[in-house]
Parts: C-alpha cells; sequence; structure tokens
C-alpha cells in the first residue's frame, strides 16, 4: 500500500489510479475516497472497489481509528473532528478536486460539512454514526464502555481472536447481512490487538467524541449545497433506517435509498446495489 505522512503522522491508502492525469491502473472517470469506519482497513471496500474501478479512480484513505499500522504522533488531535480534518489534509495532499466522498460505520465524513468541504463535489453517507444514534446499537455501547476503564478495550478485543464470537449478534456480526470471512477480521484488528500505541489512539478518538458531536454536524448539513445521497441497510439495526431518513430530510440535496439484503457493512453484504446507486447519483448529478 502507498502511504503518505499528514501532521498526525504516516497513514498507508489504496488508489486504482495515478494523480495528474497519466494512465490508471483502474478507471479513468471521477474520483470516489471511500472512507472506512472503525477498525476497518481499506479491503472493507473491496468488493464495491471491484464492481467500479473500471469506471472511478477510488482512493482508500486508513485514518488513525484502529486499523492503522503506525501510531498516530503523541501530540495529534485524534478528537472526532480532528480525524476529519485529517481526511480534508489527505484530500489536499494528494490534490484531489471535486470528489464523491462515501463515508461508512464512523461519521467521519459528515464533521467536514461546512467546515473543510471545499473538495468535495458529492457526498454519501452509508450506514453510519449520524444525529442521536451514538453510541450505536449494542457494539457501539459496549466499545464506550470498554474504552472507560484502564485495560478495558485490550480484554474486550481478545474476543476477536474466537471466529465464533466474531460472528455473534454483539459483534461484528450485528453489522453484516452475511458472514464476515474471518481472515478479513485478522487483518483489520491486527494492529489493535498486537500494538498498544494503536488501541491509544482509538481510545483517544472514542473518548473525545460525545453524543452532540453529530447533532451538531447535522446542523451544517442543511448548508450542503452539494449533491447528497444517503444509502442505508435495510436490515441494519446498529444504525437504523430512521436515522438515515432524518440525515437525508436535512440535506438540501439528499436522496435517500435503502440497500436490501444490507446491515451497516452494505458494501459487503450488497455490493452491486451500493455500486448501482452509487453510479445513478454520479451520472444524474453532475459536475459543473
Amino acid at each position: 500500500m502507498p502511504e503518505i505522512e499528514l501532521s498526525a503522522g504516516v497513514i498507508d491508502y489504496t488508489d486504482t489510479g495515478e494523480p495528474g492525469g497519466g494512465e490508471r491502473q483502474g478507471g479513468t472517470g471521477e474520483t470516489l475516497v471511500l472512507v472506512p469506519g472503525l477498525g476497518f482497513g481499506a479491503s472493507v471496500w473491496d468488493p464495491l472497489v471491484r464492481e467500479l474501478r473500471d469506471e472511478f479512480r477510488i482512493v482508500v484513505p486508513v485514518l488513525p481509528i484502529g486499523a492503522h499500522r503506525r501510531p498516530a504522533r503523541p501530540d495529534a488531535d485524534l478528537s472526532a473532528q480532528g480525524v476529519a480534518g485529517l481526511l480534508a489534509e489527505f484530500l489536499e495532499r494528494l490534490d484531489l478536486r471535486d470528489v464523491t466522498l462515501v463515508q461508512n460505520d464512523a461519521g467521519t465524513a459528515q464533521l467536514l460539512v461546512g467546515v473543510r468541504d471545499e473538495r468535495v463535489g458529492r457526498l454519501v453517507l452509508t450506514s453510519c454514526e449520524a444525529l442521536d444514534n451514538y453510541p450505536p446499537g449494542m457494539q457501539g455501547k459496549a466499545l464506550e464502555l470498554a474504552c472507560s476503564v484502564p485495560g478495558g478495550l485490550f480484554l474486550m478485543l481478545q474476543a476477536f481472536r474466537v471466529p465464533f464470537l466474531v460472528g455473534l449478534p454483539f459483534s461484528l456480526g450485528g453489522m453484516a447481512h452475511r458472514p464476515i470471512p474471518y481472515e478479513l477480521v485478522r487483518e483489520w484488528y491486527g494492529p489493535l490487538l498486537t500494538d498498544a500505541a494503536i488501541r491509544r489512539d482509538l481510545t483517544r478518538f472514542l473518548r473525545s467524541t460525545r453524543k452532540d458531536t453529530y447533532r451538531q454536524a447535522a446542523g451544517r448539513l442543511r448548508e450542503f449545497d452539494r449533491p447528497a445521497l444517503v444509502a442505508w441497510g435495510a436490515r441494519d439495526v446498529m444504525m437504523p433506517p430512521a436515522t438515515g431518513r432524518r440525515l437525508a430530510e436535512l440535506l438540501p440535496h439528499g436522496r435517500y435509498v435503502e440497500i436490501p439484503d444490507a446491515r451497516t457493512l452494505v458494501q459487503l453484504d450488497n455490493p452491486t446495489a451500493l455500486a448501482t446507486e452509487l453510479r445513478r447519483f454520479v451520472a444524474e448529478n453532475p459536475l459543473t
């Protein structure tokens, strides 16, 4: 994976194309920036990338929220707003403009709106933290509790060493309609299991995020004057579809769709349906 140094430290990313208009490895169309959630690496988007790589340049940054391989600098701002700022910095460093920004699980992309969203041409929110749904579901509440006590996160993560426990409804199994291959879980959560500094980074992020973090962001969504798509897992329990519908109503140019047979990880559960919606969204909303 290529890497780039940001103010918080070095992060990895994937990129199906080359900047500057050169020959691309993937599609020669517009740029999609896909943002993973807490503890998920770039490969969580692989099924969707396979669907779309011949049509778009696709870039996936691995922000310092659990699946990153190198600890952030000790003085880095790893608050929710600080991590959103790193996403904006990443777009600037790669000189990505008019991107279609796609967020899943975490609410990072929402925090750019009205603050540092000048490089965002279109916004796509798939099942993610939003409004008053924080911490989301049993998984989010358990994670918040684990981070509130010394050693709690380390103890909680030991369950990820056991495939059966990973698949339970109150664990990752509740985030996907289809079983998640355990080799992917080991890849995503390996840094958290083996590196105390990575766990400290995630703990800093989680402790800084409050219920009003996304409520305040929702107020700024009303001012987003560009196309927006809210594509929610129809079977999502952790991020209820009602939250997605409310988000779409807040966005002046927002449209709501449900992805069938999908929970939170819509890109794993039904990448074909999500790809179809993204193609339609881009085609119906050309950038001027």
